[in-house]
């Protein structure tokens, strides 16, 4: 690799922005991996990052004398937040919870969530206003803009808080296909 970078020296920056935007999409991966309890993807996922990072910082260190270089290896670590996020949101991992207040028909919400697949609880409420009615969903995140979809469709002037869940256990869920 070396001589490689002596006839081509354009290439070191290059390479070090790509490297970059690999271990740092990894490590925000491998950060939701941890979050979600998935020890064994984390682990892994935190292998590639380390050693990826390793190599990339060797060449900064040894190699890389110049601004471009520099701004190579600050890009590569912006963008790579931004790929780790965009593939994350990609693969949608875990499970999130839809706690929907409206003033519309809950058990309507209910039935048409039901209908789509999804577990849905009804509980009534006191608002500020008035009676409420107040539906809960736990999903998962590759189903959410779904159920936002629902969830607008019935009742556009509802108020609903989209949390993340850690786990879950029973309960309605779709299943895989």
């Amino acid at each position: 690799m070396i001589e490689f970078l002596d006839i081509y020296p354009w290439a070191l920056p290059l390479i070090i922005f790509l490297g970059r935007v690999c271990d740092v999409s990894l490590s925000t991966l491998r950060i939701i991996f941890v979050s979600k309890g998935e020890k064994k993807f984390a682990a892994s996922v935190g292998f590639l990052e380390v050693f990826i990072w390793v190599v990339v910082i060797s060449q900064v260190l040894t190699r890389a004398h110049d601004l471009i270089s520099f701004l190579a290896y600050a890009g590569g670590f912006a963008a790579g937040t931004y790929c780790g996020l965009y593939i994350e949101e990609r693969i949608g991992i875990g499970f999130i919870l839809y706690r929907v207040f409206t003033l519309e028909s809950g058990p309507e919400l209910v039935r048409r969530l039901h209908d789509a697949g999804h577990g849905a609880t009804l509980t009534h409420g006191e608002g500020s206003i008035s009676e409420i009615d107040i539906v809960e969903a736990a999903v998962s995140r590759k189903e959410g803009r779904k159920v936002e979809k629902i969830i607008r469709d019935f009742d556009p002037e509802s108020f609903f808080l989209v949390e993340d869940l850690r786990a879950k256990q029973r309960g309605i869920f779709m299943k895989k296909k």
